[in-house]
């Protein structure tokens, strides 16, 4: 048998003759929801706009770069040349490895996406001391304008890191950094394309980058 209600607590408004009753959500239910919102706020100022590597994105980058460290000795002794550099700069895992090694020793000059701070723009297709692909290479290896541009073939310490950061850095042409510096060399390159025709057939497959 149904208890008589209230009438006090119908809501005023009234469709086709038919009121309900005003029942509000319990207390431990809207605190619940309030909890919530609080909590979403947290996470967002945590994980996306806090300390670099928080988000799940870059943790998931910083799992792989670990995994290719591990690996990085299975590659032996690898050479400072056009198809080298070629194969890795093709192959994603290395080129993730290049930019954590970037980020941690040349974003003071070339900015975190490699769209130049002091250094140049190493987006764009004007440079300075490139013509060819393996030209960066020697270019990190004995740095550039007078020391300007350091050499880090001593500081990287092994020439596998090389090839690694100039991968990276091939990888960039063409890019869209977030604040790119104006254009200063005075050779145009547009992509890499003429140097890659050169190599041999294969030469550029990824799978040979990654000892498979």
């Amino acid at each position: 048998m149904n208890q008589p209600q209230d009438e006090s607590l119908l809501l005023s408004h009234d469709y086709d003759g038919i009121q309900e009753y005003d029942n509000p959500l319990p207390g431990w239910w809207t605190n619940l929801f309030l909890l919530t919102i609080l909590f979403s706020v947290v996470y967002l100022l945590f994980f996306h706009t806090g300390a670099p590597g928080r988000s799940m994105i870059e943790q998931y980058d910083a799992s792989g770069v670990a995994l290719a460290k591990k690996q990085f000795g299975q590659l032996g002794e690898l050479q400072q040349d056009r198809a080298t550099l070629a194969r890795f700069m093709k192959d994603e895992k290395w080129v993730k490895y290049g930019e954590s090694t970037f980020k941690t020793h040349c974003q003071s000059c070339h900015g975190a996406d490699a769209g130049g701070l002091v250094g140049p723009n190493l987006c764009d297709d004007r440079w300075k001391n490139v013509k060819h692909l393996e030209d960066i290479i020697t270019i990190i290896n004995n740095g550039a304008g007078g020391n300007a541009m350091p050499a880090w073939k001593q500081k990287l310490g092994d020439p596998r890191e090389v090839i690694m950061v100039a991968a990276y850095v091939a990888s960039r042409l063409g890019a869209k950094p977030s604040s790119p510096r104006p254009p200063e060399g005075a050779v145009t390159i547009s992509s890499w394309e003429e140097d890659l025709k050169s190599l041999p057939p294969g030469a550029t497959d990824p799978a040979a980058a990654a000892g498979k």
